[in-house]
């Protein structure tokens, strides 16, 4: 009798001790930080390219209204307003040294209440030369100024079409990178120089996943 209260003494203990070294040895989980999913842009096939040039032809500005890019709005209006005034600008000059210069041609004078008055007895000493080479002068400039307002308009409708056929038919997300790494450009070789040389250079590497 006491031979099974010693055997089951000694069973318990043993379990015990298995249960305090299961206890000991338990790992608190580490908490692991939830991965954050990455927005992804999908592109909006409803979204027209035609539409966009269409509507910046007619009205400069509103393709980018409809491109959602409203920031580019002042800077188009900007470029066409500056454009409108040095037109304006020229366009004056030119044509009051036009009407000098034929008042010049006719050996007259304006009148005083002429509105060209003021600006001919600033030329009065100025040679005729010097009348027809500033005539020319401010025509150039306000035929450029025309070129380069249309220029812009019509820039500024290529530019209404790119953003909106990245709209429609291209996915932007984050997952893009891009790696610069110097490198070397292999010189062609040429008769003066059979050896050949490398030119210092600089690699770009984008990768689309």
């Amino acid at each position: 009798m006491a031979q099974s209260d010693t055997s089951r003494a000694a069973a318990k203990a043993k379990t015990d001790s298995i249960k305090l070294k299961r206890r000991d040895t338990v790992v608190s989980a580490v908490p692991v930080a939830k991965k954050k999913k990455e927005k992804v842009y999908h592109p909006d096939t409803l979204h027209s390219p035609h539409k966009a040039v269409i509507r910046s032809l007619l009205i400069p500005g509103w393709g980018q209204v409809y491109n959602h890019k409203w920031w580019k709005v002042p800077v188009i209006y900007g470029a066409l307003g500056t454009l409108a005034y040095y037109i304006n600008w020229n366009n004056t000059n030119y044509q009051e040294i036009l009407a000098i210069s034929i008042f010049r041609e006719h050996g007259t004078v304006p009148a005083l209440t002429d509105k060209n008055y003021t600006r001919y007895q600033l030329y009065i000493n100025q040679s005729t030369k010097a009348l027809y080479d500033a005539t020319d002068y401010y025509r150039r400039n306000r035929d450029l100024c025309y070129l380069s307002f249309f220029g812009v308009w019509g820039i500024n409708a290529i530019d209404a079409y790119i953003d909106a056929k990245f709209i429609s038919a291209y996915t932007v997300d984050d997952n893009l990178s891009m790696k610069v790494s110097p490198g070397l450009l292999n010189q062609q070789q040429f008769a003066m120089n059979p050896g050949g040389s490398f030119i210092p250079a600089i690699k770009i590497i984008f990768t689309l996943r």
